[in-house]
């Protein structure tokens, strides 16, 4: 991980962290401020904003609206990590090194389906999201659920793994109101209520982490002011996302990547400047999301100089859109994170797994054209799954499409209990099937820039889980390995 010399200097805006860490784990904090690709339902009078199906690239896409780090994380709780840390840490070249990754999902940034006991806990079903978490629950509540889910979900030995996996990269999700903003940073507001503060520390721990263990970061902001799309896994399930109509929202965070490019540009190795904008929504969106990715690219260079890369995504409007867009000289260090999933309609669903392993083939063509002529390419979010059956992974309270439990389906695929849960109930044909599904979207990734897995852990869905792929012998402790050598040809 790059740091640079002034980074062992402990800026003022760290030491208050300091302290405000003191004083949360004290129990004598001020209460906290308070309010996907997983497809979700909205609350209960909410329109549904269908995310649109996944058909390919070139836009083909239908909007079916169906430093200091160390100082102030020394008041953490320890994790009793007996870990032992990687060689020297050495600098990602980009240029000529893939990179192999898997996501912090459900960590910084709530999803019901990763820790749907995080939701149980609550004794409220109305808490879909972090939003109505901080807005349903008492302060203290929350700020209790949220700390303990801070402190354990994800450790220092998950670093520890995730570096003997022989992984080089982590994506952090985080969401704005867990970046410290201040007036001095801002001419907007900088208020979170009703979501609890408190994450922010972790991140900086997390840092040091993948410092320690050799892991790279790319630092993803998740969840932008109003949802960018309408996702819980944007901090907020709403029919009405609103970030891109309100020009106060998108300029807080134009403002949000200058205050982290800042203030840990040199611990990453890349910014993401949003997580699945809403380009979908309509025209108007699109536009925005295009507006705000130049304006936060010059904040960042502004900010934290070129050494930092600049990560944008697609916004649902296939990479072709994106052509010649921050290419060289408007930009310099630029990634593109498309995400690659096949489950989230019923198309996609019919398909049989040798359908499914042909159909993720068909991306490396398409990907190492756009790589090679506009910006390097990252699958930045994939996963084993071919149902979408995991518990809640279309919202708190809502079913899935493949076993008919979707609201409003006319179509049932199978019974969900042979795909998802513990693996120790998967089939041998369904591991093997699983294998063969991680190599072909390995060598997708690899046929570009890299790739990043989702998720590390998930609770109840390891056909999700980098851990338990590991563990369950579909994915192989070298990344490099393959047991089907060549699948696509």
């Amino acid at each position: 991980m790059r740091r640079d010399a002034a980074s062992n200097i402990l800026p003022l805006s760290l030491v208050l962290l300091y302290f405000e860490a003191i004083l949360l784990f004290s129990g004598t904090g001020a209460e906290a401020r308070r309010q996907q690709q997983c497809r979700l339902q909205p609350r209960q009078g909410q329109v549904v904003l269908q995310p649109p199906t996944n058909t390919g690239l070139g836009g083909a896409f239908t909007a079916n609206h169906t430093s200091a780090i160390a100082t102030a994380t020394s008041s953490i709780h320890s994790s009793g990590s007996t870990a032992v840390p990687s060689s020297t840490p050495t600098a990602f070249n980009y240029a000529s090194q893939k990179i192999r990754g898997v996501n912090l999902g459900g960590w910084l940034v709530l999803e019901p389906w990763i820790t749907p006991s995080v939701f149980e806990s609550t004794g409220n079903d109305n808490i879909v999201d972090e939003f109505t978490l901080g807005q349903l629950l008492d302060a203290q509540t929350a700020q209790t659920i949220l700390t303990n889910h801070w402190d354990t979900w994800i450790t220092e030995d998950d670093f520890a793994q995730i570096s003997a996996a022989g992984l080089n990269h982590v994506r952090i999700p985080i969401g704005y109101w867990s970046i410290p903003l201040t007036s001095s940073d801002t001419n907007t507001s900088t208020s979170t209520a009703p979501y609890v503060s408190g994450a922010w520390t972790y991140l900086l721990r997390a840092l040091t982490w993948a410092e320690k263990h050799n892991v790279n970061v790319i630092l993803d902001l998740h969840g932008a002011p109003g949802s960018q799309n309408g996702y819980d896994n944007s901090g907020q399930r709403t029919g009405n996302p609103v970030w891109a109509v309100n020009p106060n929202n998108v300029t807080r965070t134009v403002d949000t990547l200058k205050f982290l490019a800042k203030e840990v540009g040199s611990q990453v190795g890349v910014l993401e400047l949003l997580n699945e904008g809403g380009g979908f929504i309509d025209s108007a969106w699109a536009a925005a999301v295009r507006s705000y990715f130049t304006d936060a690219y010059a904040a960042v260079r502004e900010a934290a100089g070129q050494d930092v890369k600049v990560m944008i995504g697609d916004a649902f409007l296939g990479v072709d859109s994106w052509t010649n867009f921050l290419t060289a000289p408007q930009g310099q260090g630029v990634m593109m994170d498309y995400h690659e999933y096949q489950i989230f309609s019923d198309a996609e669903l019919d398909r049989s797994f040798d359908e499914h392993i042909s159909f993720a083939c068909t991306y490396t063509q398409s990907l190492t054209s756009f790589a090679n002529s506009n910006l390097w390419t990252v699958l930045g979010e994939w996963s084993n799954a071919v149902t979408d059956c995991a518990q809640w992974l279309n919202g708190r309270g809502v079913g899935a499409r493949w076993d008919g439990t979707w609201p409003g389906s006319s179509q049932v695929h199978g019974n969900c209990s042979s795909y998802t849960g513990s693996y120790s109930s998967f089939s041998a044909n369904y591991t093997e099937f699983l294998r063969q599904y991680w190599e072909v979207q390995v060598d997708v990734g690899e046929s570009v820039q890299g790739w990043v897995f989702w998720t590390w852990k998930a609770e109840n869905a390891d056909e999700w889980s980098y851990q338990k792929g590991l563990q369950g012998g579909w994915i192989p402790q070298d990344p490099t390995n393959r047991k089907y050598p060549g699948i696509c040809s």
